[in-house]
C-alpha cells in the first residue's frame, strides 16, 4: 500500500520529471547507473527503459519500497540502505541519480559525498529537489493553504537544495567538478479537485503527514480553502525542480 499511496501522491509528478532529470545527467545506453533513494521506482522505470534492467541499481531506506521496486523491475539490484552509507565499491558507477532525495537525507553532505565515492573518475553526480522554498513547486497551493491557517508550520521551505543554487553549493562542497545548475519543470493535469485532494489525505511525506496529524475540522479548513484557490476545473499544476549536474575530477 505505500508504494501505491506514494505514486498517488507524488508519482504523478515525479515520473515526468524522471524523463527530464534522465535527460540532464545524459543518460544514455551502455552506462551503468545507480538510483539513490529510489522509492517505488519511478526514475528507476525511466532508467530501466534507457539501459535494461541489469545496468541500474538502485537504493532506499524503506524496506516496503525496497520490496515494491524488486518486484516491479526484475533484473535491478535493490538494496535497503541509505545515501549516506552506500553499499558499494569505490568508483563502481558510470552515473548516480538523487531524485527527490537529497532534501530528505539526514546528512545530505555525507550522502552527497557517497554518491562521488561510488562513482567512477569522470563519471556523473546529479541531483534534483523540488522548489519547495520559491512559488514553483508541485505541493505549492496545499502548504499556502495549510499556512493561511497555521503560519508556523513546517513546509519544507528549509530542506536542503529547496532553494535555488542551494544543491550547486552542496555539490562543490564535496568536491565535484564542473557543477551546473538547471530548472526542470513539468507539468500535469488534474481532471477535478478530489483527484487532486485525495492522495493528501494517504499521510505521504511531510504534506500528508502534516494534513493527517490534524483533527477532521482542521483538515476540512485547509480543504475548502485549497477548493477556493482552485476556481476551474480541470487545472493544470506546473511545477519547477532544482537540478545540480557534477564531475567526479578525483
Amino acid at each position: 500500500m505505500a508504494a501505491e499511496a506514494y505514486d498517488r501522491f507524488m508519482g504523478r509528478y515525479s515520473a515526468p520529471l524522471a524523463q527530464l532529470f534522465s535527460d540532464l545527467a545524459g543518460v544514455e545506453p551502455g552506462q551503468t547507473v545507480l538510483d539513490v533513494g529510489c522509492g517505488p521506482g519511478a526514475l528507476t522505470n525511466e532508467l530501466v527503459k534507457r539501459l535494461g534492467a541489469e545496468s541500474v541499481s538502485a537504493v532506499d531506506p524503506s524496506r516496503s519500497f525496497v520490496a515494491a521496486t524488486r518486484e516491479r523491475y526484475p533484473g535491478v539490484r535493490v538494496e535497503l540502505a541509505g545515501a549516506e552509507q552506500l553499499p558499494y565499491p569505490d568508483r563502481t558507477f558510470d552515473v548516480t541519480l538523487a531524485q527527490l532525495v537529497v532534501h530528505h537525507m539526514a546528512d545530505p553532505v555525507a550522502g552527497l559525498t557517497e554518491m562521488a565515492r561510488v562513482t567512477r573518475r569522470n563519471g556523473i553526480v546529479a541531483a534534483c529537489v523540488w522548489d519547495h522554498a520559491g512559488d514553483h513547486g508541485p505541493l505549492r497551493l496545499f502548504w499556502t493553504a495549510a499556512r493561511q491557517l497555521d503560519p508556523g508550520i513546517d513546509d519544507e521551505s528549509l530542506l536542503a537544495g529547496t532553494s535555488r543554487g542551494h544543491l550547486a553549493e552542496l555539490f562543490r562542497s564535496v568536491g565535484l567538478g564542473a557543477v551546473e545548475d538547471s530548472i526542470l519543470t513539468i507539468a500535469v493535469e488534474h481532471p477535478s479537485f478530489e483527484d487532486w485532494w485525495e492522495p493528501f489525505t494517504f499521510g505521504v511525506g511531510p504534506a500528508g503527514g502534516y494534513l493527517t496529524s490534524l483533527d477532521p475540522e482542521r483538515q476540512n479548513r485547509i480543504r475548502q480553502r485549497c477548493r477556493e484557490m482552485i476556481p476551474t476545473v480541470p487545472f493544470v499544476v506546473e511545477a519547477w525542480a532544482w537540478a545540480a549536474r557534477g564531475v567526479v575530477s578525483a
